[in-house]
């Protein structure tokens, strides 16, 4: 998980977030401030084991030019997000239950 004021990772090793390829089961959210899509996908996480899960991360793209290069890169060059990578497969502007399903699915 990451702090939410500085997008720090908070638990995570240096690129484990932006690196494309993540262990089993991890879950990397990748958000921005003041995206309506963002804060339902998170509002609705917050009532989820997965939110409490150490294999989750979130990532601001903001903060991190890497992130946002991946992000790019699974979205067809554009900054969408909610992104969400559910170990290593990218999802892009995912419902809470497909992100739900994937991470059950993926063991995370």
């Amino acid at each position: 998980m990451t702090d939410a004021t500085s997008g720090a990772a908070i638990g995570a090793t240096s690129g484990a977030a932006t690196d494309g390829v993540t262990g089993s089961g991890e879950v990397v959210l990748y958000w921005r401030p003041l995206c309506t899509y963002c804060m339902k996908l998170r509002f609705g996480l917050l009532f989820t084991r997965l939110r409490y899960s150490r294999r989750f991360t979130r990532v601001n793209i903001w903060k991190d030019p890497d992130a946002a290069a991946y992000v790019r890169s699974v979205a067809d060059g554009n900054e969408t997000v909610p992104t969400v990578r559910v170990a290593g497969q990218p999802m892009v502007n995912p419902s809470l239950r497909q992100l739900l399903s994937a991470a059950r699915e993926y063991g995370a």
